[in-house]
């Protein structure tokens, strides 16, 4: 097996009797991988020829490994240096949240161009905002000024037709169904071309939640 550079700086770190990878919480790093595997202290000690007191100690940060013992773990157990070098992975807890918005029921938004309809508006610290829009405007004259917020923006066209304005490209045509994804801080306009004003649906990320 060839030498990762992960591997070399792990190897020149680990020169002498100098504590090995003290910064990369490998004891946690070790349980993480014993208890994915259903394995004891016991099978691990039996495995690598370590004793169950000193696995229990790197475990518990109580003793960095020299790079002999990372050899005998990496060897006992089967896994290449990458892996037991690989930070722990935090465990992730979800809050179970929804927020549902009935038909007509958004919060709405008019202004003299666009109908806005907030979608999910009850929930407070998302990462998206997904709004409905009705396209008022007929013409680009109709915008004093670029539309222009930060993130990124997904937008879809639910009904009618529009021509969608952008500060750094040629107008577009986008139809019924057309969907178009974009850099929302790039100046944008939505113009009605249909007989009836357009629909349109947005998801635009929070500029902070990147």
């Amino acid at each position: 097996m060839t030498a990762t550079s992960e591997q070399h700086a792990a190897l020149r770190i680990a020169s002498g009797s100098k504590p090995f990878v003290e910064p990369l919480r490998l004891g946690e790093r070790l349980k993480q991988i014993r208890l994915a595997n259903q394995w004891t202290l016991e099978d691990v000690s039996q495995r690598t020829g370590l004793a169950r007191s000193t696995l229990s100690k790197i475990e518990n940060d109580q003793v960095s490994p020299t790079f002999s013992v990372v050899q005998k773990l990496t060897t006992g157990l089967n896994i290449d240096l990458p892996q037991l070098l690989t930070p722990p992975k935090r465990e992730r807890y979800t809050m179970g949240r929804r927020d549902l918005t009935r038909k007509g029921k958004g919060q709405l938004h008019p202004t003299p161009t666009y109908e806005h309809e907030l979608l999910g508006h009850q929930l407070a610290q998302k990462r998206m905002i997904p709004f409905k829009t009705i396209v008022r405007a007929r013409s680009f004259d109709e915008y004093h000024q670029w539309v222009r917020h930060d993130g990124e923006e997904f937008l879809m066209v639910l009904h009618g037709d529009i021509m969608l304005y952008t500060e750094f490209y040629a107008p577009l045509v986008l139809a019924e169904g057309d969907s178009i994804y974009f850099d929302s801080d790039m100046g944008h306009a939505l113009v009605s071309t249909s007989q009836d004003d357009a629909v349109v649906l947005s998801v635009c990320t929070r500029g902070d939640a990147a």
